[in-house]
């Protein structure tokens, strides 16, 4: 904790602002969704095909909307983006604490999506043009270790708001993305946007987004690192149904304790592993390394004899063990991976760039979540865990052939028009 607060400590208001306020709204945000599908199919009552209905607009909504936001803040600023969107929160949170119709529940959660497409690329631009070039691997570390911990205590807060009930859960997280709005609205100095021509805005989009099509550099690093984001999603999908493969019904204190190993390990190692990877490592190989140790996470989970009681225990370490590495990984490559794209956008368009970069993994995890889904349905028990494995492997020797060519080095990026 010392060492988070002197890094705090050395950074500007802006920055230390957007970090705590990346904790909020990770707070917010999963005190309030890891309860929604239930409370949606027992609270209301809700058919199954309905509650996977809302469930997907969310999702649809915030990835398909991540370039859109990301232009937006590169076009009329960062802050007027954060603030809508925790607006829209706030707007949207405080729907769901009152709807009990689909057409309010679609809309509530199409609201959620947008909001999060609106400032989480403006919250990592406006963060990196804060810290400047020599500390935004720094600021990015630092970042994350406020991101996991909003994913560590908002299910823990959700779930002792529900002693009353949900609508008390949604009503808190209104409350606090109404707090940040206001917060950010008084403290958070506006930054107006550089380069903006006074051609018409749709031609102006359509120029940015060719300028980004044409970034080979970029699109290369981009398909290389979305594996990194199918393998972090398994805390939630493949690793739960290794869990239910062992214990049966009784999965749920297994699950909590995966998610809590994952944020924790992510937490404790963040600094470290930053640290130690800007004095020996370069960036991209940094990346590498990060996305190899995601991978082996995935061997240690390959299915073996679990009978008995000390079977079983040797289950949940191999299950702990696969999160504390997809974290470690994670933690690893994350500041790097953030600075990466940043320079590969010669610190232009930096917001459209983070948007199509989201965009690009939050459509990598639906496919490979489909196809990970798959893999388990075919009945062989080591395939799904051996192209996880792979996944990490492959992505990594993709990182690492970029950085040999040189692709990943920042260059002038010819703009279109």
């Amino acid at each position: 904790m010392r060492g988070l607060r002197a890094q705090m400590a050395s950074f500007g208001l802006p920055t230390r602002l957007l970090m705590v306020n990346q904790f909020a709204i990770n707070l917010g945000f999963y005190m309030l969704m890891p309860y929604l599908a239930d409370h949606l199919a027992h609270g209301l009552g809700l058919a199954a095909w309905t509650v996977g209905l809302v469930l997907g607009v969310r999702n649809l909504s915030q990835q398909g909307m991540f370039l859109v936001g990301g232009t937006l803040a590169d076009r009329y600023g960062c802050k007027p983006m954060i603030l809508i969107g925790c607006t829209l929160r706030t707007v949207a949170f405080g729907l769901l604490a009152a709807a009990d119709t689909l057409p309010a529940l679609v809309t509530a959660s199409a609201l959620t999506g947008l909001a999060g497409a609106l400032f989480n690329p403006a919250v990592r631009a406006y963060l990196a043009a804060d810290a400047g070039e020599e500390r935004r691997v720094e600021a990015f570390a630092a970042f994350n270790i406020f991101y996991q911990a909003g994913i560590l205590i908002g299910p823990l807060a959700g779930l002792a708001l529900l002693t009353w009930d949900f609508g008390a859960v949604c009503t808190v997280s209104a409350l606090i993305f109404a707090i940040l709005a206001v917060l950010q609205a008084r403290a958070l100095p506006a930054r107006p946007p550089a380069g903006r021509t006074a051609e018409p805005a749709w031609r102006a989009v359509a120029a940015d987004w060719r300028t980004v099509a044409a970034n080979r550099p970029f699109l290369l690093f981009t398909a290389a690192m979305t594996g990194s984001y199918v393998l972090g999603f398994q805390v939630y999908l493949a690793l739960p149904l290794r869990a239910r493969e062992l214990f049966g019904e009784r999965t749920g204190l297994v699950t909590g304790a995966v998610f809590a190993v994952s944020a924790l390990a992510a937490l404790s190692g963040q600094l470290k592993l930053t640290a130690w990877a800007r004095r020996t490592l370069p960036g991209p190989r940094a990346i590498a390394y990060g996305l190899v140790l995601m991978g082996a996470a995935f061997l240690l989970v390959l299915p073996g004899s679990y009978d008995g009681t000390g079977g079983l225990a040797a289950g949940v370490l191999a299950l702990t063990c696969c999160a504390a590495l997809l974290a470690w990984g994670g933690a690893l490559l994350y500041p790097f991976e953030m600075d990466t794209v940043v320079r590969l956008s010669s610190d232009r368009l930096v917001a459209t760039y983070y948007g199509a970069y989201n965009t690009a993994s939050g459509i990598a995890v639906s496919l490979g979540n489909l196809a990970v889904g798959a893999l388990f349905d075919t009945g062989v028990r080591w395939l799904p865990w051996a192209a996880l494995a792979a996944t990490g492997l492959v992505c990594a020797a993709l990182v690492a052939r970029l950085h040999r060519a040189g692709h990943l080095v920042a260059v002038p990026v010819p703009t279109t028009g």
